[in-house]
């Protein structure tokens, strides 16, 4: 986590933490939980989840995959800054991307501002050699992966599968997994996340 009260500007575009955190407590209101009720559902203080909400923080894209699952929403909806459209276009130097420095960590890029009622969320998320690993992400949705650049280790389930550039993987998310770099070069992965009915 890192201290920033405010927008923090990565590859060319702001990101707004406290329109992130306004979108967390909305989100939270809607389904009539309290702050304690929510913290305690994701496993972290009800402190942190007050900074989270009041833009105090930037938010790790772990601890923002646990709040969108406990309140059953695609990460992107807390994240785009774009109003839901029918048509939506949008240009590379506009992306909403949140990044985490601290821990591994990756650079969370949405592509499209889609509903959230929309069954799929279209991201890239761009792994740095130099972050350091967290321990696995897991989340409602199913995956499909696709290597855009360099190569990954993907961990699955307790076994690690070495991916390359145009290589395609699909998994539950239900299960642990985690892209880890497999050497000392950025990768950067197309990752579509699917909501079950």
């Amino acid at each position: 986590m890192l201290n920033n009260k405010k927008p923090t500007r990565m590859e060319g575009h702001f990101i707004d933490f406290s329109l992130i955190g306004n979108r967390v407590r909305q989100a939270r209101l809607n389904k009539q939980l309290t702050q304690q009720e929510l913290s305690e559902r994701c496993g972290f203080t009800k402190s942190l989840l007050s900074k989270i909400e009041n833009g105090r923080i930037s938010v790790a894209i772990a601890s923002l995959s646990k709040i969108a699952d406990n309140l059953e929403l695609p990460i992107s909806w807390f994240i785009e800054q774009h109003e839901e459209e029918d048509l939506v276009i949008v240009p590379a130097d506009k992306r909403d991307v949140v990044s985490e420095r601290d821990d591994m960590g990756y650079s969370f890029e949405t592509l499209a501002n889609f509903s959230r009622f929309s069954p799929i969320e279209p991201t890239i998320i761009t792994i740095d050699p130099s972050l350091k690993r967290v321990e696995p992400y897991h989340h409602k949705e199913n995956e499909f992966i696709y290597i855009l650049e360099g190569k990954v280790r993907l961990s699955y389930d307790n076994s690690i599968h070495l991916m390359h550039k145009n290589d395609s993987a699909y998994f539950k998310g239900e299960k642990p997994h985690i892209f880890l770099p497999a050497n000392n070069d950025r990768a950067r992965v197309l990752t579509i996340f699917i909501r079950q009915a």
